[in-house]
């Protein structure tokens, strides 16, 4: 059973951030551990406060779990601060000296579902410049994508455009292969994803809307079990349509609970049907 790393936020409602990362990891039969970057309060409704974990936590936490429980791949969520994410940076960069092609999977958190902003500017711009280079894959949302790439993202043919422009920013400042983007579609019509290859193939994978307000950590829960399923042996193609599926079964199955958005049903494949 590989393990597998989190770095992420706390969600005390487990519907996002590391406690819903590791159920993910659970229902892929991987084990999961855990770097918290920030305490947030918040609930179904939405999320009334983010509090910080210091950098000097975040990376005792990295270098502690590395020590004794190495990670066969990496979800990074969450960062809340720059100097996080200078802190992760030079954790990834460690790794990477010694696992060129380690998967590193990054979710750019920017804010909220409810709006509430969870990276400042300066935060934004320390993850273009130094992780975003880093990471094998990122799975943002349209409005993720279009703060990264700095083009408007709202139409469907937006979507292509804006991914081949961000992978060609970072072309040319990294030594790896370039970065491979999995850009989710939700909030379009047909909720179709696309995904841009480290080789620039670029397809769009098709989406199925689920009728249901059980909606909370759907982009969180794609990007781990793309992750999952990289570190299980995928290919690119293979490892994101199997994400899909699984987020289709957690939303299917998910039990409304709560007076706001309800967490999705992230066990449902090793749960009694």
């Amino acid at each position: 059973m590989p393990t597998v790393l989190t770095i992420a936020g706390f969600d005390p409602s487990s519907g996002a951030g590391v406690t819903a990362d590791l159920m993910v990891f659970a229902a892929h039969s991987l084990y999961g551990t855990a770097c918290i970057t920030a305490l947030t309060v918040q609930s179904t409704v939405g999320v009334r406060s983010s509090h910080p974990v210091s950098a000097a936590i975040v990376g005792a936490t990295l270098d502690c779990l590395d020590t004794d429980l190495p990670p066969a791949g990496i979800k990074i969520g969450m960062v809340a601060t720059a100097s996080n994410i200078f802190t992760i940076s030079r954790y990834v960069e460690n790794l990477h000296a010694s696992h060129p092609y380690f998967p590193i999977v990054l979710d750019p958190v920017m804010r909220s579902t409810s709006g509430r902003e969870l990276l400042g500017p300066r935060g934004v711009k320390a993850l273009h410049e130094h992780l975003l280079p880093l990471a094998g894959w990122i799975t943002p949302n349209l409005a993720e994508l279009a703060a990264l790439a700095g083009e408007e993202v709202v139409r469907r043919d937006d979507v292509p455009h804006a991914c081949r422009t961000l992978q060609g920013q970072l072309a040319e400042r990294r030594n790896r292969p370039c970065l491979g983007i999995f850009a989710t579609g939700g909030h379009l019509d047909p909720p179709d994803d696309f995904l841009l290859t480290p080789t620039g193939e670029g397809l769009w994978l098709p989406g199925e809307r689920v009728d249901t307000r059980a909606t909370h950590g759907t982009g969180c829960a794609l990007s781990s079990a793309f992750l999952c399923r990289l570190v299980l042996g995928d290919p690119p193609l293979q490892a994101a349509l199997a994400a899909k599926k699984y987020v289709t079964g957690a939303l299917k199955s998910a039990v409304e609970r709560g007076a706001g958005n309800s967490p999705i049903n992230h066990l449902w494949p090793i749960l009694p049907s």
